[in-house]
């Protein structure tokens, strides 16, 4: 039997630009941000507003807007800019509402947006964090388009305003998310009907006009043949068997292709394509699978064009130093699985520390105290250590209890004693210094929470889980230590029980070690906590129980999310300074109001 080609698998191989379905979509967001600064994290922006516009063959064949709540407060700067307030979300749904919606509203057509990693970056990220799978549609970025049909004389600028009067669209773009996407129609229509006159009449051929689809990429388009439409993990491999590349993909053959279309719109991608001569794929039962045995790929391979995941073990952690007067310690390495984190950046650990030793009282100075010692670094009044003076080891005692404690789990308190430390200088008029401490104290507490989750799941030895696929079958995982141990999948019809108990004999063996989350890669477990967190996720089996601490920082939770609202409500800064500072900063602007939370 004759072998395929991926052109022969390809829906769109030959399907004329005029029968193509294109769905233009804006968003209108809350800032830049798509995805947070370390796992699990929530100090990314989200989504206000979605327009979208359904086309095909020059007829509007549907469209759909909708405000989405946040679930924070707009930045004044925001607001200035698109209109949208926090009142005018504040009973708009929610994106885990509006998502599916808008997919399905996609399904099967092409995505087009002005700057389309802006969008696209936002969608999937969403996606992600919804435990939505992506369905990895083609994407075409209208920027990229003009950048390669129009001169620099006739489009100095590509930016929508300015290619809307050149092609006189019949919406003027106002920075809302439907008139954007609409005048964005009218600069496709036009620069279609440009690329129509130099002989492009299919999508395919769109894509191979775009800069990015170079003539190395199209050359080895034959290394997608064989390559199945199953979830699971690529490689693409030098001349010398390296691993140029890892990635994971819910349709192999589909993702794979792009990167010889043009599609990947990444400039080092190209080189990396250059450079390619097979590719190597793991098919995985669904998802989680995939994304979890890419992160172990990443790790053992370091590969050059990958940029995230390939040094794992390269976090920052706050453990408790064992001596007579124990202080919070960043290192890298702890030996202990008592510890806050991870942190990517040592200077964030730092902050930290600031923050948790005011709480618990515990000292910063690092002067090594023997036992017979008492408690008596020199009194500043900036930077001082928040310890009592003169205290000996017995009286210093129930401080480095309230720090063990913190990190364990028992006891969160200290987080209040912040909070009043925070009103406090909030009412002496402090604002700046409040809430600087606000925002550290906020970040901490996030982190705390999130390293608790983290923890709570490599505590368990054995919890089997199932989600739903959205064919009415499940997606199966048994998980151990905060590591995937098996994974399968019951398609519809098939009874589940069966497949768990294969899954769970075949299942590996996993002894956890002394480090922080057992040993277990620190990505793996969040990918694996947000996959359990997902709609429809049930637990078929736990015997040990799983349950995050009594006394974990999520009680402070919600104050946390309330206090991020507020340092990006106070972002437009004036020239009003607080005329008292300490540890946490020097004079900056403020906003004149500012207030801690």
């Amino acid at each position: 039997m004759q072998q395929l080609s991926f052109a022969d698998v390809d829906p769109m191989a030959d399907l004329l630009l005029a029968d193509t379905t294109f769905v233009v979509v804006d968003l209108e967001t809350t800032g830049g941000r798509a995805t947070a600064s370390t796992p699990g994290g929530d100090d990314h922006d989200a989504i206000t507003e979605i327009g979208a516009v359904k086309i095909r063959g020059g007829e509007v064949l549907g469209e759909l807007a909708t405000l989405v709540d946040p679930g924070r407060s707009i930045p004044p700067q925001i607001v200035s800019l698109t209109g949208i307030t926090s009142a005018m979300v504040h009973d708009a749904p929610r994106i885990d509402a509006v998502l599916p919606a808008f997919l399905e509203f996609s399904r099967g057509a092409v995505l087009v947006a002005h700057n389309a990693g802006f969008d696209i970056g936002f969608l999937r990220a969403a996606a992600q964090r919804l435990g939505i799978t992506w369905p990895r549609p083609p994407v075409l970025c209208t920027v990229r388009l003009a950048r390669r049909v129009l001169t620099r004389d006739e489009a100095p600028s590509v930016k929508l305003s300015a290619l809307a009067r050149l092609f006189s669209a019949t919406t003027t773009p106002n920075h809302r998310a439907l008139d954007d996407a609409r005048a964005t129609v009218d600069v496709l229509h036009g620069l279609i009907e440009r690329v129509g006159n130099q002989g492009v009449r299919t999508y395919p051929e769109l894509r191979a006009y775009l800069p990015d689809a170079t003539a190395p990429q199209r050359r080895k388009r034959h290394l997608a043949d064989g390559v199945p439409s199953r979830p699971g993990v690529y490689l693409f491999r030098g001349p010398a068997d390296e691993v140029l590349y890892i990635g994971t993909a819910v349709n192999l053959r589909r993702r794979v292709g792009q990167y010889f279309t043009g599609a990947d719109p990444r400039t080092r991608m190209k080189e990396m394509v250059a450079l390619a001569t097979r590719v190597d794929h793991v098919e995985c039962a669904h998802e989680l699978e995939a994304g979890v045995r890419e992160l172990r790929l990443l790790a053992a391979h370091a590969p050059p064009y990958n940029r995230r995941s390939k040094f794992p073990r390269r976090w920052w952690w706050i453990t408790l130093t064992e001596e007579a007067f124990p202080r919070f310690s960043v290192v890298r390495s702890p030996r202990s699985p008592r510890a806050i984190g991870p942190f990517t950046s040592r200077a964030d650990a730092v902050t930290t520390v600031d923050v948790l030793a005011r709480g618990t009282g515990v000292r910063t100075c690092s002067t090594r105290l023997a036992r017979s010692a008492r408690h008596a670094c020199e009194e500043r009044e900036l930077s001082g250590c928040p310890a009592t003076r003169g205290a000996d080891m017995a009286q210093y005692a129930g401080a480095a209890q309230r720090a063990a404690d913190l990190l364990d789990g028992v006891d969160s308190a200290a987080f209040g004693t912040v909070l009043s430390q925070i009103e406090a200088l909030a009412s002496l008029h402090r604002y700046e210094t409040a809430a600087r401490l606000r925002d550290h104290a906020a970040a901490a507490v996030e982190t705390t929470w999130r390293g608790q989750r983290l923890q709570a799941l490599a505590a368990v030895d054995e919890l089997i889980a199932a989600r739903p696929d959205g064919l009415g079958g499940w997606e199966l995982a048994v998980i151990r230590h905060g590591q995937l141990a098996s994974a399968g999948c019951a398609r519809r019809g098939v009874p589940p029980m069966p497949v768990v108990d294969a899954i769970t004999l075949a299942a590996q063996s996993i002894l956890p070690q002394t480090a922080p989350l057992g040993g277990a890669l620190v990505e793996e477990t969040a990918l694996i906590t947000r996959w359990l967190a997902g709609p429809g996720v049930r637990v078929v089996s736990c015997p040990s129980g799983y349950a995050s601490p009594i006394g974990s920082a999520a009680r402070w939770s919600d104050w946390a999310a309330t206090a991020r609202s507020a340092r990006l409500a106070a972002a437009q800064p004036d020239t009003h300074t607080d005329d008292l500072d300490d540890r946490y900063g020097v004079h900056k602007p403020r906003r004149a109001h500012a207030r801690a939370v």
